[in-house]
């Protein structure tokens, strides 16, 4: 399905996701009408890569689309949405569209009062900056929720992305985006705690990232290739109690605020051993018994004497 050659695309918010968006689009067909941001000069170095106007006011550019995207920071969706309806930027007829994962359709309320559909189009895709948005954002799934007319657009963009797309409902958003954000911000986290316990263990920190990038990337490799749980390795997963009570003890002696995460992490972990098959529901009590233990200077005197799934 071709672009409409007549179709304006308006951005307002010059960020990542904007840019990379109407990148895109203007490569797909569409004319790029002029973008705005919250700074000028941020605006000028987005508009300089879409050949398009720049403009110092949301509201001029929503007058030239008959697509606007709103693709500020979440908390500034709503208050723009409101300051260009109040200076009659929007009308009858046109899309407007967020792409925040949070957020549903009904922040964008202003513009419908005005007349214009609303669309929530959100990409599971980790965009850092412009370029990566463009390499990143065609072939994802994106989730759509919005008026009824406006999906069909939605569903045309997501076509010609070359993604897939499903509808939500709007009382799903938090947990939607609740998903998203362990897939992508914690696993950021969870391979810094990765980081930084090989550190406490000695290793560089340069160093650390090249040997764990393998082991990161083959996980990846198996759960793609295995799924999950068939996926899970590793000492939970064989049932080896004594292991995961070393752990314990070298967190808690040498880096004792991270043991805390550690124990969350393997009380899931076990969790998913036990849907595996891999260890069987006693075995996953037993190891949830183990880390509920601190290892202060008393127990570390006494770990060695093991645990029993007695009391």
């Amino acid at each position: 399905m071709g672009a409409c050659p007549y179709m304006q695309v308006g951005i307002i918010g010059a960020g990542a996701v904007g840019t990379g968006m109407g990148i895109l689009l203007r490569r797909r067909g569409y004319t790029i009408a002029g973008i705005a941001s919250r700074t000028f000069a941020s605006a000028r170095r987005a508009a300089a890569r879409l050949d398009c106007p720049v403009f110092e006011r949301p509201e001029e550019v929503a007058r030239r689309a008959d697509v606007v995207f709103i693709t500020t920071s979440d908390q500034a969706i709503g208050p723009v949405a409101a300051a260009v309806a109040a200076v009659n930027g929007f009308r009858p007829g046109q899309v407007v569209i967020h792409m925040s994962g949070s957020l549903t359709s009904d922040v964008l309320e202003p513009a419908r009062q005005a007349g214009a559909l609303a669309l929530s189009l959100h990409p599971l895709q980790s965009c850092a900056d412009a370029d990566r948005a463009v390499t990143n954002l065609p072939g994802s799934v994106f989730s759509l929720e919005g008026d009824e007319e406006a999906l069909s657009l939605g569903k045309r963009l997501v076509k010609e992305l070359g993604g897939e797309y499903f509808i939500i409902s709007p009382g799903a958003k938090p947990l939607y985006h609740a998903a998203a954000c362990v897939a992508s911000n914690y696993l950021v986290s969870l391979i810094d705690l990765s980081y930084r316990l090989m550190q406490a263990a000695g290793m560089e920190p340069e160093m650390a990232a090249r040997a764990l990038a393998p082991l990161i990337k083959g996980t990846l490799d198996n759960i793609n290739e295995k799924g999950i749980p068939r996926a899970l390795t590793g000492p939970i997963a064989r049932g080896d109690i004594d292991t995961v009570r070393d752990h314990l003890v070298a967190i808690d002696t040498a880096v004792p605020e991270l043991g805390e995460i550690y124990r969350a992490l393997g009380r899931y972990t076990a969790g998913l051993a036990g849907r595996k098959g891999s260890i069987d529901p006693r075995e996953v009590e037993l190891f949830r018994q183990i880390l509920d233990i601190r290892f202060d200077a008393i127990s570390r005197r006494a770990a060695t004497g093991g645990v029993t799934g007695e009391g």
